[in-house]
């Protein structure tokens, strides 16, 4: 089972995130169609999040509530109610299937694993959380034993959409992606590609 979580405060975004759009798409569904490509998917949502909630209502998207106490504690709540899963945060909107496919291969259901990126593969203009040596993103299989570090590849895992400024960004390499919006310059374009190895 694959949990997005959406249960968050949103604070630096100042709006609830996992409803605001990219291309023309809520970010919630940027993460949703490529998990559920790979195994069956809930949205953790919470009190911070009832726009989420009503989004999931209405596009028929499963859902489960959670006390959106914090990461962790929202963590230990859904792993006594479902036993071990992949999590996901909302705001990790370039996931591909073939991540959550990895990361489920790899999972024994016992250890937990860490989503981290070599950080020779990260754009310089992007800064993630780095601990160990590596970035740390936001796609996790959680379980009740002890972490290991499980790298992955795709330099998209790197941008977590937490600021206005990020989801501009997001924004930009969605534009690449899928030429969604005119107006980007040939030397954006290469620069973007270069930079996140498209």
């Amino acid at each position: 089972m694959v949990i997005i979580l959406a249960g968050g405060k949103s604070t630096r975004m100042g709006k609830e995130k996992p409803v605001l759009e990219i291309a023309n798409k809520p970010m919630l569904l940027w993460v949703y169609e490529q998990a559920s490509k790979v195994d069956d998917v809930l949205v953790a949502v919470s009190r911070n999040t009832p726009k989420t909630k009503e989004f999931c209502i209405k596009e028929g998207i499963p859902f489960v509530e959670t006390s959106g106490k914090g990461y962790v504690h929202d963590i230990q709540e859904l792993l006594r109610e479902f036993g071990p899963f992949i999590s996901i945060s909302a705001d990790v909107p370039f996931v591909k299937a073939s991540d959550f496919w990895l990361i489920k291969k790899a999972f024994d259901g016992k250890t937990s694993l860490t989503g981290v990126l070599s950080l020779s593969i990260i754009p310089k203009d992007l800064n993630p959380v780095v601990y160990k040596g590596y970035a740390i993103v936001g796609l996790n299989a959680v379980a009740e034993e002890e972490e290991e570090f499980f790298e992955l590849t795709n330099p998209l895992l790197a941008l977590n959409v937490n600021t206005p400024e990020e989801l501009e960004r997001a924004e930009r390499i969605a534009s690449v992606l899928f030429s969604f919006k005119e107006g980007i310059s040939t030397a954006e374009q290469l620069s973007l590609t270069q930079s996140f190895g498209l």
